[in-house]
């Protein structure tokens, strides 16, 4: 049995200047991660990971605490779309230095109203009918992500482990479950930084098994550890 762990990357710093960074709380997550992983599944034949920085250092401070050392394989496929662009393509007035926080911090619930206003936006996105507005449209990110699946599908690894993010779970589960494409991102929404999604690889392709899950989280029954963003 061949099987795929695609997981979401540590808790970023939502909110500073450079999103890509793991917080404390995302460091943690990792390494709690890793301990889990240590001592509930194979060491992995492949570790995948995704471009961007939180994806590496989710990935390297995983496998250290798993007593790990795998090299790990970029695939550009398991990149995230730019949120800044795809913010600012729905709300233009946001697009500047330091606009989007001085938004946030006027709501009483910053998390809750980023929400609300990154749904909108990635409505637009995936509508259709903006695509020559983005530097990434939306067709063209969703075929990278499953150029990503097969190549990891058709890896003679036996156990691979894919470090990525949210956008990317998504239309890999989307696509598997054969849902609706305008509905893919309500699979986003829910995904905890770290969960795993677990995929069984055979000759036939991929088949999703678990969904988000965080079992290395909840068994410290602390509530701060599971998060979203």
């Amino acid at each position: 049995m061949r099987e795929l762990l695609l997981i979401r990357h540590g808790q970023a710093s939502f909110g500073a200047e450079d999103y890509d960074q793991l917080s404390p709380i995302g460091e943690q997550q990792s390494s709690l991660l890793g301990e889990w992983l240590a001592a509930s599944s194979p060491a992995p034949d492949l570790v995948a990971v995704g471009p961007r920085l939180r994806h590496r250092d989710t990935a390297s401070l995983c496998l250290q605490a798993a007593g790990l050392s795998s090299p790990a394989v970029l695939f550009p496929g398991l990149d995230e779309f730019d949120h800044h662009e795809i913010l600012a393509r729905h709300r233009p007035d946001l697009a500047g230095p330091g606009a989007l926080r001085a938004e946030l911090k006027q709501d009483a619930d910053p998390h809750r109203a980023f929400q609300r206003l990154f749904a909108d936006a990635v409505a637009r996105w995936i509508s259709g009918r903006h695509d020559a507005e983005y530097s990434l449209s939306w067709p063209t990110f969703r075929a990278n992500v499953l150029d990503a699946l097969q190549q990891l599908a058709e890896h003679p690894a036996k156990t691979l482990w894919a470090f990525t993010s949210g956008g990317p779970i998504a239309v890999i589960a989307s696509a598997l479950l054969e849902a609706p494409v305008a509905q893919t991102f309500k699979l986003s929404w829910p995904l905890v930084n770290t969960g795993v999604t677990r995929l069984r690889l055979s000759s036939r392709g991929a088949r999703l098994v678990t969904y988000n899950a965080w079992p290395h989280l909840e068994r410290l029954d602390d509530p701060h550890l599971v998060t979203l963003r």
